[in-house]
């Protein structure tokens, strides 16, 4: 397994060993020593599944006060994924990092705890997968406006389908303000 450090402390790219021959292919998804080996400690208390069909948008999410690290891979089709460094006391506090993850190059993404995170998909449907640090908890959710200029992503994407609640996300400045 490849991994790649990003500018965001602790978030990661890994490029698992993909076997392929005429009959499809085998990749491990994860394994824990080797995952522990690449700086990925934590352990899984949750997999999701999710599937969404081309334009739409979920995030920028996260948990208030039990935040998810998040290890994300796309099993069908692809996604722009971005995670977000919320932490004001961090020194890429409002920072992101954004990368293509589909089945075809088969990347995952390693978001540790703290960090805001969304995708939009790019193909007719995505299967969007992902193993979570922590029990999700409706109540402790917050979230980001997916196109706060202050943060500036760069989504490939113009006019996004989105749910109510991640329409009515604060900026990442109100957030900060309403926890200062």
């Amino acid at each position: 397994m490849k991994v790649i450090e990003t500018h965001l402390p602790g978030v990661l790219v890994l490029e698992p060993k993909v076997f392929a021959d005429g009959r499809g292919f085998f990749l491990e998804t994860f394994q824990a020593e080797r995952y522990r080996e690449a700086g990925i400690e934590p352990a899984f208390v949750q997999d999701n599944h999710s599937r969404s069909s081309r334009g739409v948008l979920r995030g920028l999410h996260f948990q208030r006060t039990r935040p998810q690290g998040k290890l994300v891979r796309v099993s069908r089709g692809a996604v722009y994924d971005v995670a977000v460094d919320i932490d004001p006391a961090s020194r890429t506090c409002g920072q992101h990092f954004g990368i293509e993850l589909n089945d075809q190059n088969q990347r995952q993404l390693w978001i540790p705890p703290g960090y805001a995170h969304g995708f939009c998909v790019l193909s007719e449907v995505a299967d969007f997968q992902y193993k979570c640090t922590d029990y999700y908890l409706p109540g402790d959710e917050g979230g980001v406006i997916w196109n706060d200029a202050q943060i500036g992503i760069d989504w490939p994407i113009e006019s996004p389908l989105l749910s109510d609640k991640d329409a009515a996300n604060p900026t990442l400045r109100e957030l900060l303000e309403r926890v200062s």
